[in-house]
């Protein structure tokens, strides 16, 4: 990385619980590709105050993780396609002080899903009603998945989620295994490092046994419970390191306008993953 100088780029994420893998990824390509550029993460006390300093320091990029990713829509000037089709921001390019959003995370969902074959006759408990879960229900339906049932004890929420792509709701998965799915989908920050529910399944290990794949978008530990219990119960697993990888790189595309090679890609991975 090049020493901190007054024409260098700056790039940065915002988040409740920032994590080092954005971090590290980033600045590991920036670093193979010689760019004077730099990114670091935040914790916004204001994000107001926060998006007004993208704008007015001339801040490239910046990251929204949650809870941010649809409080931030009011505040840029620009919704692209990606973001402005299902209200989530995860993503603000600076062009000269107009902030344009966009969703990779839509791209990320999108991909994993292609990747693992997961039939689209399978049933599915998506866990969540906030941005993430709008990114991830609208990968879902537009992949072809009908049989979706979204889980949130916010009724209003979780109702509207359902109601906008045509999917069921229900409060929660009670733990006698009546509710059971083929796919297990968590956009909670349940399992996350560092939040209160750190060391809590966010599905019964009744649901978890009875499915054939679980999928956590939760990337830090990219072991989070709900994967090491599908693990153990012999379960396909995608996990949000996964996630975190692609949404980044696209997010490093829109940045940069370089696109890395698959082994650059790869390199950064790795160095993310060995934090």
């Amino acid at each position: 990385m090049p020493i901190l100088n007054k024409d260098m780029t700056l790039c940065i994420s915002l988040s409740a619980r920032p994590s080092n893998n954005g971090t590290r990824f980033h600045n590991h390509l920036y670093e193979q590709l010689g760019l004077n550029w730099i990114y670091k993460a935040f914790a916004p006390t204001d994000l107001a105050q926060a998006i007004a300093g993208v704008r007015g320091l001339g801040i490239r990029g910046c990251a929204v993780s949650m809870p941010y990713k649809e409080d931030v829509i009011a505040l840029v000037d620009v919704m692209d396609p990606s973001a402005k089709a299902i209200d989530s921001v995860n993503t603000i390019v600076n062009d000269g002080g107009t902030l344009t959003a966009y969703n990779t995370d839509y791209t990320a969902i999108e991909q994993l899903l292609q990747r693992n074959a997961v039939p689209t006759g399978y049933s599915v408990l998506l866990k969540g009603a906030g941005g993430m879960a709008k990114a991830t229900a609208a990968a879902l339906r537009d992949a072809g998945f009908r049989n979706v049932t979204v889980i949130a004890r916010n009724e209003e929420a979780g109702r509207a989620l359902a109601g906008l792509y045509g999917f069921a709701w229900r409060a929660d998965v009670d733990s006698s295994g009546a509710v059971a799915a083929d796919m297990l989908i968590n956009v909670t920050p349940i399992g996350m490092a560092g939040g209160p529910d750190a060391g809590s399944l966010s599905f019964p290990q009744e649901a978890i046994d009875a499915a054939k794949v679980v999928f956590d978008v939760v990337a830090l530990p990219a072991e989070t419970p709900l994967i090491a219990a599908a693990r153990a119960a012999g379960k396909a697993v995608i996990t949000g390191a996964e996630v975190a990888t692609i949404q980044a790189l696209e997010q490093f595309v829109l940045y940069t306008g370089i696109r890395p090679t698959d082994a650059q890609v790869r390199a950064a991975e790795d160095f993310m993953r060995a934090q």
